[in-house]
């Protein structure tokens, strides 16, 4: 079962997910890490930290797990 991350934001780049998923400890540990690290985003590879990851995108990461992003706003109100 996949991690939820939630994000109050339309989008989040991959290097902040990395933080903000407390895999790494700083954004500038997110180069290396994913020199290092197998990471996925629905499926296909990326290595790229300022991806864009949105509601509902899967991120596949190599000795870490799966998450699903999330939005925290409800947009209902």
């Amino acid at each position: 079962m996949a991690e939820i991350i939630q994000i109050d934001d339309a989008f989040i780049t991959l290097g902040q997910f990395l933080k903000h998923a407390t895999i790494i400890s700083s954004g500038g540990m997110a180069k290396p890490f994913l020199m290092e690290y197998a990471i996925s985003v629905n499926g296909e590879a990326e290595n790229r930290r300022g991806r864009k990851l949105y509601p509902g995108d899967t991120i596949d990461v190599e000795e870490f797990g799966t998450y699903t992003i999330e939005s925290s706003v409800d947009g209902a109100e």
